[in-house]
């Protein structure tokens, strides 16, 4: 979660009154413009944090289709500013019943990526619309008549064609069956530039959330189109799939670094244990008082480090036994004991003694005017999920299956390697990289996330140390990007972004470098300095999103 170029650049670093955010400021960073309107719309009709989370999340469902949508799934970290709440929603698609380990596997037990890719078997069961439905019964002051109100609307004039949209098109157009090529091209053509896209049936879906909740979703005439559409495609999916659905309340991971609090996504996000291990890492090899090269060299050995965990251990929590010491500070130090402060290590020589021991996405986030706050990850996996729109619903499908372990150590679409934790089975949740976090203390506050994919977590990491560098909100956004998973063993830079010099000194140290012709992520973060009242918000510049702070003024 979410990997675009842009049309728009939209890059606001506004400061205003910290103290004035509890009596009528408000902040939004979203990837789409539209859908960041559409939380202060639902703001100034006098809706909370929640409310405005809701309208941004269906607005993206409807202008953003390459990155979330009805058919997918998410994470939600929700502080209530009344009673210091922190809870995760876990919105995370589920496994069909009829779903088994070997599904995609041919008689050779190889894989068969194509099925767990494109279509409808690829597809696992939704969990955006009950996580909407949660949301207004539990957190919101409005009615999903309201807070969906924005959504339908543009789903029924339209929203304009842009460069990424035409380039993730381009990416995924020949996985589109013969609905979404009627809503999403122009014939058998990627649509011009500004073309309108409308989507009349998903504007009738919103609609029909919006009178009766989730079962207007998972239960009733768009769930029986669902069904019969996916059954007739190759599909597995059963009327009792949906109405099993279920929402799951988490406790978020925290832990501590440098006098902060973060607080980020717990399984099955491998975001808040990642997160957890690579701080705990650095937090034993002096990490604040290396030089910016030993950093960038330290940094790459702790995620690699965390990503073999990552490959070994989880997995669904709710299925699987994960270790409680990932977490461990002691564990931590263990892992870091063999890190060379010069040189970098192999992967494929790191030692197994711990093992057994005790792109695509979107991001927003939300500050209101009474210190609620909503950051929050979405996905549908792939640009354009799996291809498929369901029936005449409008709701196209994710391809969230691929990420399962379809066969131990084989990699998925983002090179990531699972074993036997994330094996499929029916009703678990696939292992995600979503990774929506709070990060404070006395001083200042981030709220922070971002899609991309199996980089997401390590996206999320350097936003955080930049953010505890004292780096503002743009900087934050606008930052170069490396990312290092284990395997495979090359650390992965954008450009532009590193200059000659820092590429040759990872070069010098050992590290094998992946430098890719294009830039990754699409961040989207509010940062409050509690110290000086200020608050600020800024989206990525990679993407064409919009974050702004904005007076919310009510009768």
């Amino acid at each position: 979660m979410r990997l675009f170029t842009s049309l728009l650049l939209y890059l606001f670093f506004i400061p205003v009154s910290f103290a004035h955010t509890q009596s009528g400021q408000a902040a939004i960073a979203s990837a789409h413009p539209l859908a960041t309107e559409a939380g202060f719309e639902i703001l100034q009709q006098g809706g909370n944090a929640f409310d405005a989370a809701i309208a941004v999340s269906a607005a993206l469902a409807v202008v953003e289709p390459a990155g979330s949508g009805l058919g997918g799934g998410g994470f939600w970290l929700l502080h209530r500013q009344a009673d210091k709440q922190q809870i995760m929603l876990d919105s995370r698609e589920t496994a069909p019943a009829k779903a088994h380990r070997d599904m995609y596997l041919d008689e050779n037990g190889e894989v068969l990526r194509d099925l767990a890719l494109n279509g409808p078997l690829a597809a696992a069961i939704p969990g955006t619309p009950a996580a909407l439905d949660y949301l207004s019964q539990h957190y919101g002051k409005l009615p999903l008549s309201t807070t969906l109100a924005p959504a339908i609307r543009y789903a029924k004039e339209g929203f304009a064609v842009t460069p990424r949209y035409q380039r993730y098109m381009g990416f995924r157009k020949q996985a589109l069956n013969a609905e979404a090529k009627t809503i999403f091209l122009d014939g058998d053509d990627i649509p011009e530039l500004g073309t309108v896209i409308i989507q009349q049936d998903l504007a009738k879906t919103l609609e029909a959330i919006a009178e009766k909740g989730r079962d207007g979703f998972y239960q009733g005439d768009i769930a029986q189109q669902m069904v019969e559409s996916v059954l007739a495609a190759g599909g597995i999916w059963t009327h009792q799939d949906l109405a099993n659905y279920q929402l799951k309340i988490r406790q978020p991971v925290q832990t501590q670094f440098a006098g902060y609090t973060i607080t980020t996504a717990a399984l099955p996000s491998a975001g808040g244990q990642l997160i957890s291990l690579m701080l705990n890492q650095l937090n034993t090899l002096n990490y604040l008082q290396a030089n910016t090269q030993q950093k960038r060299h330290l940094l790459i050995e702790t995620m690699r480090r965390a990503y073999r965990e990552r490959t070994v251990h989880l997995g669904d929590s709710d299925f699987v036994e994960v270790p409680d010491y990932l977490t461990d500070a002691n564990y931590a130090a263990q892992l870091a004991a063999d890190i060379d402060a010069e040189t970098a290590s192999k992967s494929d020589e790191l030692s197994d003694e711990f093992s057994n021991k005790g792109e695509d996405t979107t991001h927003f986030s939300i500050v209101d005017q009474f210190g609620n706050r909503v950051s929050a990850t979405l996905s549908i996996n792939l640009p354009f999920g799996s291809g498929f729109v369901a029936g005449n619903t409008g709701v196209l499908l994710n391809n969230e299956m691929d990420d399962f372990s379809a066969l131990s150590g084989s990699p998925n679409a983002y090179e990531l390697v699972s074993e036997s934790a994330n094996a499929i089975e029916p009703g678990k949740r696939p292992l995600s990289s979503m990774t929506p976090s709070f990060v404070e203390n006395d001083q200042r506050l981030l709220v922070i996330g971002t899609p991309g994919g199996s980089r997401i977590i390590t996206m999320v990491m350097q936003g955080i140390l930049h953010f505890m560098e004292g780096q503002d909100a743009e900087a934050i956004v606008s930052a170069p990007r490396l990312h290092h998973q284990y395997l495979p063993d090359r650390v992965q830079m954008e450009t532009p972004g590193f200059s000659e010099a820092e590429q040759e000194d990872l070069i010098r140290r050992g590290h094998q470098l992946d430098i890719l012709n294009r830039q990754f992520g699409n961040m989207q973060v509010v940062v409050a300095d509690k110290t000086t009242g200020k608050v600020s918000a800024a989206s990525d510049p990679r993407g064409e999103g919009l974050a702004k702070t904005e007076t919310i003024t009510l009768d």
